[in-house]
């Protein structure tokens, strides 16, 4: 399947649950995407904007759905992360090869200092802006505060895509060309870190200087 087989099944999809609910459905759309990052908002969102363009419903409507949607989304992954829990994850990291105890630790530590501009700017970075609300459930970041910055931060991505969609009208889909552009940089760095990370892991095992 090509990537225009691709744009054209999430648009359908997309296409259908508005169709059946409305404005509504864009919000529905949006909280299935941030439950399965390979969904791509970058299709859903400038759909829906162009979809209101038209008149079909407000773009106001589509603005507040679209964000409670993301809100949705993130509070499920969150919950995720709270049942999980931080002993939970040291167990499980502690069976993981290349990875310590300690890296938990870390990233505990980590979190505690930058975990609300995390939440709130990793709204607006794709594959992250799913992921974020694992480890804020994880470390339990307060209820209120994490839906404030999770709403503050997929508020102003949201109203990006949207407003792009409802402008551009038929040239909707656009909008996803560049969006791939800025995905492929956030895929591109993870790689790298991830086997940044595994090269010295391996170095530190190699000289016996791994521990827990």
């Amino acid at each position: 399947m090509d990537e225009s087989e691709n744009l054209n099944l999430f648009a359908q999809w997309a296409i259908s649950l508005m169709e059946a609910l409305g404005s509504v459905g864009a919000g529905v759309a949006v909280a299935i995407e941030n439950l399965f990052p390979p969904i791509p908002s970058e299709i859903i969102l400038p759909l829906a904007g162009f979809t209101a363009s038209r008149g079909t419903f407000a773009l106001w409507e589509v603005l507040v759905w679209t964000t409670l949607g993301s809100l949705v989304g993130a509070l499920a992954l969150y919950g995720l992360g709270a049942w999980l829990g931080a002993d939970r994850l040291r167990r499980i990291v502690a069976r993981v090869p290349l990875m310590k105890v300690s890296d938990v630790d870390r990233a505990e530590a980590w979190f505690a200092r930058h975990g609300e501009k995390a939440v709130f700017f990793g709204r607006m970075i794709p594959i992250v802006r799913s992921l974020i609300s694992i480890p804020a459930g994880i470390e339990r970041m307060p209820l209120l505060r994490f839906a404030v910055l999770t709403t503050a931060g997929s508020g102003i991505w949201n109203c990006v895509f949207v407003f792009a969609g409802y402008f551009l009208g038929e040239n909707w889909s656009s909008v996803e060309r560049y969006a791939d552009v800025f995905q492929l940089v956030v895929v591109v760095a993870v790689v790298a870190a991830l086997a940044a990370f595994v090269v010295l892991r391996l170095r530190q095992r190699a000289r016996g200087t791994m521990v827990s």
